[in-house]
């Protein structure tokens, strides 16, 4: 007789992409990605969570606004104003590129 303890869903411990974001490229990979995927709703929260794994007292001293301001403006399904997203970008040593 096998003694197979069953998870619990409440036991496991909650996924934290911030995690998996330590490298430039992973960052720059999953922002496209998020961007790629075509879902406004999304990147606003790909960003939050890229800021908090480069740490977001840095990214509010690169953009000259507030954590609390970030943490507000870059949670999950807000629309943050262009030029935060921009700030934000920069402060991540990223830039925005269009190609046709």
């Amino acid at each position: 007789m096998s003694s197979k303890r069953k998870l619990k869903i409440d036991d496991l411990p909650e996924f934290d992409i911030t995690h998996y974001l330590k490298s430039k490229r992973a960052m720059t990979e999953y922002l496209n990605q998020v961007i790629a995927d075509g879902d406004d709703a999304e990147l606003a929260a790909a960003l939050g969570h890229i800021a908090r794994a480069k740490g977001m007292a840095d990214v509010s001293k690169s953009t000259g606004l507030t954590r609390e301001a970030l943490y507000k403006a870059l949670r999950p399904n807000t629309k943050p104003r262009f030029d935060t997203v921009s700030k934000v970008i920069q402060a991540l040593g990223m830039r925005i590129m269009i190609q046709a």
